[in-house]
């Protein structure tokens, strides 16, 4: 058959140049004229980055825009190096600025990744994971869900549920907890006054509002949920009851309570008990249990169970207390964090260190494994 053609801006060239041979000049002629057509997109991608980011060299910018040249670059014209080439640029540069208003391009989802980090540093917490991820998964895969995805995380301090909320928001937005589309409420911390409600209620119906008109997917998280008011309860029930017809825009909320801790606990003390691993607790078990001591809180104490009553919560996330074995995992990732040396004497000694309960078992790290980074101190060279 007859050869291939030749690809590339350089092509077409009369004759024939012998294998091993030098160039000819017509093609390094062309191969010159390539290399410096993507050279200078290059340095004019670079002077528009560096007045984007830095608001520096951006007089010339003016001066083109000025003078009338809207129209690419010599260098733009090629269609398949330079474009790429652009393309690989507008990535890379969208990596650590914002490329578009409203955020959206910074919604990654990447659920394969949470599901993976989950699984190698939520220790204890197999019913955790697998909630969270089997909820999260359907709801960004449906096409038009009707309303919002609503999760509840129960459980003792400690036992990982801000940290899971932290990594859903690291694997949904690139930018994590830093997001414009991820707000985060700490009930005593934003709401303090039990007198200034009114105005906690305007202003937080506002941030919501403009949160969901930012981004099409919105994560809200709401921290010490026991503790919150019912009045603010009102305030985001419309949110959470319907989302657009056309499926358009999401929103995803997160609330974490220490309420129906002991529940949980007792729980799993009965297995343990039994002889029953902590792996065999049915979820469906827990969920029973968690719900009818949420829905029996009295309203003033525990606004949230008006969710529960309404259906709007999609699912109760059991946190299970954490054991002696789960506390020296708990401490290899603070070694391993901070690039430190461990020995398995080492995490034994700060695993020691923990208070457990009860007071006959010695079963649960009553803090779970919130002052574990703190505790490796003092184990240091």
């Amino acid at each position: 058959g007859t050869p291939p053609q030749p690809r590339g801006p350089w092509a077409h060239e009369p004759g024939a140049v012998p294998e091993g041979g030098p160039w000819g000049r017509e093609r390094y002629e062309a191969v010159k004229k390539h290399l410096g057509a993507v050279g200078a997109l290059s340095k004019q991608y670079w002077r528009y980055l560096a007045c984007r980011v830095w608001q520096e060299g951006c007089e010339e910018e003016e001066k083109q825009r000025e003078e009338g040249e809207s129209g690419p670059m010599p260098s733009w014209s090629f269609p398949l190096v330079g474009q790429d080439y652009l393309e690989i640029l507008s990535a890379w540069y969208c990596n650590f600025g914002k490329c578009c208003e409203t955020g959206d391009c910074r919604i990654i989802n990447n659920i394969t990744g949470l599901e993976a980090d989950l699984s190698q540093q939520l220790h204890g917490q197999h019913l955790a994971k697998e909630v969270v991820v089997r909820a999260l998964q359907g709801f960004l895969q449906s096409p038009r869900p009707h309303k919002a995805l609503v999760l509840s995380f129960h459980g003792w301090s400690g036992t990982g549920k801000n940290f899971v909320a932290r990594l859903v928001a690291s694997h949904l937005y690139r930018d994590g907890l830093r997001s414009d589309c991820v707000r985060v409420f700490i009930s005593l911390l934003h709401f303090p006054h039990h007198n200034y409600m009114d105005s906690y209620k305007a202003q937080l119906q506002r941030q919501i509002s403009e949160t969901l008109q930012r981004c099409r997917q919105a994560l809200l998280i709401f921290d010490e949920a026991e503790k919150l008011h019912s009045s603010l309860l009102e305030a985001i029930r419309p949110f959470m009851a319907q989302h657009d017809s056309k499926g358009q825009q999401r929103s995803i909320f997160l609330f974490l309570s220490n309420l129906g801790g002991n529940t949980i606990n007792e729980v799993a003390l009965d297995f343990w008990r039994a002889g029953r691993a902590r792996e065999e607790i049915p979820l469906e078990l827990l969920e029973q249990r968690l719900r009818l001591e949420l829905q029996e809180a009295a309203e003033s104490s525990y606004a949230h169970s008006q969710l529960l009553r309404e259906n709007l919560i999609d699912a109760v996330v059991p946190f299970l207390p954490l054991q002696y074995q789960h506390v020296k995992l708990c401490a290899r990732d603070a070694f391993l964090a901070r690039g430190l040396p461990y020995t398995e004497a080492m995490l034994d000694q700060v695993a020691q260190t923990m208070v457990f309960v009860p007071k006959e078992e010695k079963l649960f790290s009553a803090q779970g494994c919130k002052s574990v980074p703190q505790r490796i101190n003092y184990f240091l060279p």
